[in-house]
C-alpha cells in the first residue's frame, strides 16, 4: 500500500483538508478567544469592584489609616487584583499593591473620569505608579451629584496575555488532537478503500500477462465488495473463454499447419488474393510456374508476381462473375502450359479470389509426342510395307519370270522385312522398358569385355566405310552394377550411329573409366555433330536431325531411346555434347560395382589380354 499512488493521493488530500481546516479553527477562535478572556476579566473585575464597594463604602469618607490599608492589602491577596480606594477628590486612601503615601492624585485618571460619569470606567494603559500595562475598572460609590469616591480594581496585561495563550494553547492541543485522530481515521478509510483496488488492480495485471489468481476476497460490503465479485465473475468467464479461444486456436493452427502442407505438397499452383489484389497465400507450385523469387510473396501485390495480363484479366472476370472462369494460358516468363482456375470467394463483398494453376506443359509435351510417335510410327512401318507391297505386285504381274530382275524384287523384300523386323523388335524392348515390365536382375557386368565383344562386331562395318573404331580402356577393369543385354544394346546403339554419321576417314572412339562410384562411358565421334536446339530431344522416340539421311542409312529412330531408358533403368542417365561439323560425344553414366566383384572381375580376366578391346 506504501508504494499506491492512489493511497497517497487520497491520503494527502484528506491530510490537506485536514490540516487546513484546524488552521481555519485556530485562526478563527483565536481572536474571539482573546475578546472572551477580557470580557471574563472584566467581569471578574466588576464582580471584584462591587465587593470592594460593599466592604469600603462607608471606609471613603474617613482619612488614611493603616487599618483601612491592610484590609484593601488583605483582599488584593485573596482575589489577585490590586484594590485602590480613591477619594471624590482623587486622593487615594488604600491601594494593595502600593503605599498610597508615595502615590499622586488621581482624579484625572481615565478610568475615574468616565466612572464620575456613568457610574463605572473602564480603561486599559500602562500604569505611572508601577510601570506596566493594567485594565482597570473602576466603581463610582454615591450619587452622581455628591459622590463619596471610587473602587477601583486593577489586573495586570500580562495576566490576561497569560489566559490568552493558554486558551491558544487549549485550542491547538485540541486542534492537534482532532487532526491527528482525524488523520488516523483518515489512514484507515483511505486505507480499506485503497486496499480492495490495490489486489483488483494486481489481478487485473496478472490476467493481462496472461495469469488467471485465485478468487479475490474483499471484506467490504459497499461498491467496492460489489465489484471485487463482479471481477472474479469477470475472471471466470474469461478464463473459461479463453481456454475455449485457446483450443479453437490450436484447432485452427493444426487445420491451417494441416492445409498449408497438403497446399505447399500439391503439384497445382494455388494464390489467394484479396479484394485490392494483394496475395494472401501462394504455394511453391505457385510461385515455381510464375517464376516468383523465393522471397515471400504474402502481402505483395500480384503484379508484382506476374505481369501475364490474361492471369489479371481471369482475376478481374472472377471477380465480376459468380460463376468459376477457366482458360489454358502460355505463362510468358517461363514458357510454361497452365489450365487456371479463377473463382470468387464467398461473401458480401468478397474478400478476395482464388487462383489455381494446373501445369499442363507436361501433358502437352506428352500429346505431342504421342502425336509424332504415331504419325512416326505409321510413316516407318508404312514405308517398308509399301515397299514390300510394290515388289510383291512387280512379281505377281509377271516380273517373278523375269530372271534378269526377279532376284531384285526378292532382294528388296528381304531388306525391308528385316527393316521392319528390327523396327518391331527395338519397339517391344522400348514398351517393355517404358511399361515397367518384368523386371530386370542386376549383377556386375566388366564393362572391358562388353566394348571388345561390341567393337568386334562393328569392325567390319566401320571398315567398310573407312571409319577407324578404336576403344581407349583404363588401366584396372572396370565393373558395372547393370545388366548384359541392356550393356550391349547401349554400346550397339551408340557405336552404331556413330559410325553411321561420321564420314569416310573419321574416327569413332569409345572410353571408359570409373570417378568414386560412378562410371563413365564416352563414345566420340568426329562425324556430323548435332545442332543445339535438337540436343533436348535427340533421346526422343523416332526423333531425327535429318530424316532423309537417318531413313537414308537404315536406322530405326529408336536407338538413343533404348539408351536412355536402359541407363534410367541401371540408375544412370545419358547425356550429349556436340558441335556441327566438330562430331559428338554421348556420355552413359552408370553405377559401378562393389571393390570385392571389381577385385574378382581383375583375377579373372588377368592374362587375358584378348579379352580386351583394341
Amino acid at each position: 500500500m506504501w508504494s499506491s499512488r492512489l493511497f497517497w493521493k487520497l491520503l494527502l488530500s484528506y491530510v490537506s483538508l485536514l490540516v487546513l481546516a484546524g488552521l481555519v479553527f485556530a485562526g478563527l477562535q483565536m481572536p474571539r478567544q482573546r475578546e472572551v478572556v477580557i470580557q471574563q476579566l472584566r467581569q471578574r473585575l466588576r464582580d471584584a469592584a462591587s465587593i470592594g464597594t460593599d466592604l469600603f463604602a462607608d471606609a471613603l469618607t474617613l482619612p488614611q489609616n493603616e487599618k483601612l490599608q491592610r484590609q484593601v492589602v488583605r483582599l488584593g491577596k485573596q482575589t489577585g487584583a490590586r484594590f485602590t480606594l480613591i477619594t471624590e477628590d482623587g486622593t487615594v486612601l488604600a491601594d494593595s499593591w502600593h503605599a498610597p503615601a508615595n502615590m499622586e492624585n488621581h482624579r484625572n485618571r481615565p478610568e475615574l473620569v468616565e466612572a464620575r460619569r456613568r457610574g463605572i470606567g473602564e480603561a486599559q494603559r500602562v500604569s505611572p505608579t508601577l510601570g506596566i500595562p493594567m485594565m482597570y475598572f473602576a466603581l463610582r460609590v454615591g450619587e452622581a451629584d455628591h459622590p463619596k469616591g471610587f473602587v477601583r480594581v486593577a489586573l495586570s496585561m500580562a495576566d490576561v496575555d497569560e489566559q490568552v495563550a493558554a486558551v491558544r494553547r487549549i485550542i491547538w492541543t485540541t486542534s492537534l488532537i482532532g487532526t491527528a485522530a482525524a488523520l488516523a481515521l483518515t489512514w484507515l478509510v483511505v486505507g480499506r478503500i485503497v486496499r480492495p483496488v490495490r489486489v483488483l488492480t494486481e489481478a487485473a495485471s496478472a490476467i493481462q500477462r496472461g495469469q488467471f489468481p485465485e478468487k479475490i476476497t474483499v471484506a467490504n460490503r459497499d461498491e467496492l465488495g460489489t465489484l471485487a465479485d463482479a471481477f472474479n465473475a469477470m475472471s471466470e468467464k474469461l478464463q473459461s473463454q479463453i481456454k475455449s479461444l485457446r483450443a479453437q486456436h490450436e484447432e485452427l493452427e493444426k487445420t491451417a499447419g494441416l492445409l498449408e502442407t497438403v497446399l505447399e505438397a500439391m503439384q497445382e499452383g494455388v494464390i489467394v488474393v484479396d479484394a485490392d489484389g494483394s496475395v494472401l497465400y501462394a504455394n511453391e507450385a505457385a510461385r515455381r510456374l510464375l517464376h516468383v523469387p523465393t522471397v515471400r510473396s504474402e502481402g505483395r501485390p500480384l503484379w508484382e508476381l506476374t505481369r501475364d495480363e490474361a492471369i489479371h484479366e481471369m482475376l478481374q472476370k472472377a471477380n465480376e462473375s459468380t460463376s468459376p472462369v477457366r482458360a489454358e494460358l502460355q505463362i510468358g516468363r517461363t514458357g510454361a502450359c497452365v489450365q487456371v482456375f479463377a473463382s470468387r470467394l464467398p461473401g458480401k463483398p468478397s474478400p478476395g479470389a482464388v487462383l489455381v494453376l494446373s501445369d499442363l506443359t507436361e501433358l502437352r509435351r506428352l500429346e505431342r509426342m504421342r502425336r509424332d510417335f504415331v504419325s512416326n510410327v505409321s510413316h516407318e512401318l508404312k514405308t517398308p510395307l509399301t515397299a514390300i507391297q510394290s515388289c510383291a505386285e512387280t512379281l505377281l504381274d509377271g516380273a517373278i519370270h523375269d530372271e534378269q530382275y526377279n532376284r531384285v524384287f526378292l532382294r528388296q523384300i528381304q531388306q525391308q522385312s528385316e527393316r521392319l523386323h528390327a523396327l518391331i523388335i527395338d519397339l517391344l524392348s522400348l514398351s517393355k522398358l517404358e511399361s515397367g515390365g518384368p523386371s530386370v536382375q542386376l549383377e556386375s557386368v566388366c564393362l572391358d569385355t562388353a566394348v571388345g565383344e561390341c567393337i568386334a562386331d562393328h569392325l567390319p562395318v566401320a571398315d567398310a566405310r573407312g571409319v577407324v573404331l578404336r576403344a581407349q580402356p583404363p588401366e584396372r577393369k572396370v565393373l558395372v552394377r547393370a545388366n548384359a543385354e541392356g550393356i550391349r544394346s547401349i554400346l550397339d546403339n551408340l557405336v552404331d550411329n556413330a559410325i553411321k554419321y561420321t564420314p569416310d576417314g573419321g574416327t569413332v572412339t569409345v572410353r571408359w573409366h570409373q570417378e568414386q562410384t560412378r562410371v563413365r562411358l564416352d563414345v566420340v565421334d568426329t562425324g556430323i555433330g548435332i545442332p543445339k536446339e535438337h540436343q533436348d530431344r535427340i533421346f526422343e522416340r523416332f526423333y531425327r536431325v535429318d530424316k532423309a539421311r537417318s531413313r537414308e542409312l537404315g536406322g530405326t529412330g529408336l536407338g538413343l531411346s533404348l539408351v536412355k531408358h536402359w541407363s534410367q533403368l541401371f540408375g544412370g542417365r545419358a547425356e550429349v555434347q556436340s558441335q556441327p561439323g566438330q562430331g559428338s560425344t554421348f556420355t552413359v553414366w552408370l553405377r559401378g560395382a562393389s571393390a570385392d566383384a571389381t577385385e574378382e572381375a581383375d583375377a579373372t580376366l588377368t592374362g587375358s589380354d584378348e579379352s580386351r578391346p583394341s
